[in-house]
């Protein structure tokens, strides 16, 4: 018949006995931890865009997607010229834009260019110049959208 299904002295008891090893994983401590750190990166990421410090524009556009691979380039109020956080000599920028790789579809990545509200016109058509001699023709010009948000508006 049905007797001694479970084994000897089973007594109601399922597996080896009570010494068996517990195969249950408590992920609760786990998923606290993600948690919080995911929240750590939320907050601080923001705060690492934005590394050279301006004074935008204000503009009233709307917020546009940000691409997976941009390079940023920064023109500051006394002229100086930033690759992402790295400050460039004179006439490096060339060079740098030349180094910077091709996407695998062949495409230039996306630059931001960000300037100071004070910074002249023509500094910054000569950047734009620059980017597009070097390849790149989707630019992102990056101003401030008045309620302390940076806005980017897309032109090419």
């Amino acid at each position: 018949m049905a007797m001694g299904l479970h084994g000897k002295g089973s007594g109601g008891r399922r597996g080896r006995g009570a010494r068996a090893p517990m195969a249950e994983i408590n992920v609760t401590p786990l998923v606290d931890v993600m948690l919080v750190l995911l929240i750590i990166f939320m907050v601080t990421a923001p705060l690492l865009k934005a590394a050279v410090p301006v004074e935008l524009p204000e503009s009233r556009a709307k917020a546009m997607a940000e691409a997976q691979h941009q390079i940023t380039i920064t023109i500051k109020r006394d002229g100086t010229i930033w690759f992402d956080t790295t400050q460039l000599a004179p006439g490096e920028l060339a060079d740098r834009l030349a180094a910077v790789p091709t996407e695998p579809d062949g495409k230039r990545p996306l630059v931001a260019l960000r300037a100071d509200r004070a910074i002249d016109y023509g500094r910054v058509m000569e950047v734009m110049g620059e980017l597009n001699r070097a390849g790149f023709t989707s630019i992102s010009l990056v101003s401030d959208a008045g309620e302390g948000t940076v806005s980017d508006g897309s032109g090419t």
